[in-house]
């Protein structure tokens, strides 16, 4: 709903792969997986120039980019030249093959994994690159009773019992109605001192950047929306900014998320900072 990307966080076997094929089929949508791998080159993600010996001619033959989902699968094992083809896909909607731009279905997204245990053969995202996600989610094991239903139910994993839900002209509309959810000044100002506080962190080494507080805003319009109001209240910003945060910050000898957690904790909300007759700062 709004037009970003996920990065997902998990060790293997916690069915990262079923769950982008079953959200794909609920909003129908077309679905791709791309396995990255060491020997993986730029074109079997964006697509190339391919001869066709019937025709006597070469034509394009587009890439796995070009879907509603993509699924990166462990995007670290790919070298960064392949991740840079992958994200400035992302960024700019479109590829250009022998010179003429192809743009990329709408909505789109990627869904990107990486094993956060295994360093060895891997590349690993700069902070630049990090950035361009809009929220990482760390995947953990399922609870003691969802393990044993999962032994149990023999129909758990299986996309073909998914059913489609929405559409992709749902999608498409629901984005332009999160354009018109309001943020009121006091809740931009609330988002902007979250995220400056970030670089002002004693256990802070590198700080969420300008984009960080425009997709938390983005985030957070959604949120309001897919709980009934055309309006952002201090609680949407709060529930989501560690998912927004969590992977934008590079903390020292501690665990980015009690970071973040201690940062909403010290930073007032709107209606607290104006009954202690406080302001925020433009610093």
């Amino acid at each position: 709903m709004v037009g970003g990307h996920v990065l997902v966080e998990g060790f293997p076997g916690l069915a990262k792969t079923s769950l982008a094929r079953a959200f794909a089929r609920t909003l129908g949508l077309s679905f791709s997986r791309v396995q990255f791998t060491p020997d993986l080159l730029p074109s079997d993600i964006t697509g190339s120039l391919i001869f066709n010996p019937r025709v006597g001619d070469f034509e394009v033959r587009l890439g796995p980019i070009f879907a509603n989902i993509v699924l990166a699968d462990e995007i670290n094992r790919a070298p960064p030249k392949v991740q840079s083809a992958l994200l400035e896909a992302m960024q700019e909607g479109q590829v250009t093959i022998a010179g003429k731009p192809h743009e990329i279905p709408k909505p789109n997204m990627v869904i990107a994994t990486q094993n956060p245990i295994e360093l060895e053969g891997t590349y690993p995202l700069p902070e630049a690159q990090l950035d361009r996600f809009t929220i990482r989610i760390l995947m953990n094991y399922p609870s003691y009773d969802d393990e044993v239903l999962i032994v149990k139910d023999t129909r758990l994993g299986r996309v073909d019992l998914v059913n489609k839900v929405v559409d992709s002209q749902d999608i498409l509309d629901a984005m332009k109605l999160v354009d018109k959810v309001r943020i009121d000044e006091s809740i931009a100002r609330y988002i902007v001192s979250i995220v400056r506080a970030t670089r002002s962190h004693p256990k802070v080494r590198l700080g969420a950047s300008p984009r960080a507080a425009q997709m938390l805003g983005k985030l957070a319009r959604a949120w309001a929306l897919l709980d009934g109001r055309d309006y952002v209240i201090p609680d949407d910003v709060k529930q989501l900014a560690p998912y927004v945060l969590n992977h934008r910050i590079i903390v020292t000898n501690d665990d980015p998320l009690r970071v973040i957690n201690e940062i909403l904790e010290k930073t007032p909300t709107p209606m607290m900072a104006k009954a202690l007759g406080m302001g925020y700062s433009n610093e």
